[in-house]
């Protein structure tokens, strides 16, 4: 996401930048991801409240026990995001309009659900799956010692795609969903912004305009989200059970299982991931011009 709406950011400065918000994104929030994971998988256990959750566990199992699966996600999320971000700009550089540099609304949100088939096929799936089949192991049979022996076990048991491509579909238009919403509506409202001549380029602005993209991503993809996490556990699944077994279990309102978790994670997150995002751009800039 450029920093500056007046100058063109080098492939190579947006990647690294991108993939530097990714870890630190992922490494501050990872706590409410488990948590949110964990109310996926086995239901709210009569708690919504996302810091009840992560307390519980941290007493009952242990504060390492918050972070397991972190490293994948920290991982996944370096790539996650650095695909993202020079993708997005890519893909929208495309419809912007030269001298302003600038997209409408609707091209904003079309760049960014381009950009999440990407990084879904590239990344995001890998990383997902093995990150929930982690944390299911963690409670269930415990068989995994770290991500790469979880990866081996689970190609030689289930093959390379279920390994590692189980939940591709709903995780690919969660992506779609979540990257066409979060960077379309973060890039529409800085160009609103703009417009109005709202000064944006601030690590304040980029924190409240993030955490906001970060809400409306949430509600708008959470049935995704919730079938997603549900299809990835440690034993092979079928999308479609997974969705009978939701609405089964809890009914349509089953569907966003895990929001208010999610959302303990993604306000915050949003914030952070554009903040450190764009700072990162600014040092880089600085730095290699």
């Amino acid at each position: 996401m450029v920093a500056d709406a007046g100058a063109k950011t080098p492939a190579a400065i947006s990647l690294v930048a991108g993939g530097v918000a990714g870890g630190v994104e992922a490494a501050c929030t990872y706590p409410f991801e488990f948590a949110k994971t964990r109310v996926q998988l086995y239901g709210h256990e009569g708690v919504r409240n996302p810091f009840y959750v992560v307390a519980k566990v941290a007493r009952e199992e242990g504060a390492r026990a918050l972070y397991k699966g972190c490293s994948t996600m920290i991982v996944g999320s370096v790539g996650k995001d650095a695909v993202r971000f020079v993708a997005f700009d890519s893909i929208r550089a495309l419809f912007e309009d030269p001298a302003t540099h600038r997209s409408t609304t609707a091209q904003s949100i079309g760049s960014g659900m381009l950009t999440g088939v990407v990084a879904s096929t590239a990344v995001v799936t890998p990383s997902e799956r093995i990150k929930t089949a982690l944390i299911d192991d963690a409670r269930t049979q415990r068989r995994f010692t770290s991500p790469w022996q979880c990866v081996a076990l689970l190609y030689r048991e289930q093959g390379l795609r279920r390994a590692l491509y189980s939940g591709y579909v709903t995780t690919t238009l969660k992506q779609v969903g979540t990257t066409g919403f979060r960077l379309g509506s973060y890039a529409a409202l800085k160009d609103w912004e703009r417009g109005h001549g709202v000064a944006v380029d601030n690590a304040a602005m980029s924190f409240a305009n993030g955490a906001f993209a970060g809400t409306l991503t949430t509600l708008a993809t959470q049935p995704f989200d919730t079938v997603k996490t549900k299809a990835q556990q440690a034993k092979a699944v079928k999308t479609m059970d997974c969705v009978r077994a939701i609405l089964a279990e809890d009914g349509v309102r089953g569907l966003w299982r895990g929001t208010v978790m999610r959302l303990g994670r993604t306000v915050m997150a949003g914030g952070i991931l554009f903040t450190a995002n764009e700072q990162a751009l600014k040092l880089l800039k600085t730095m290699f011009g």
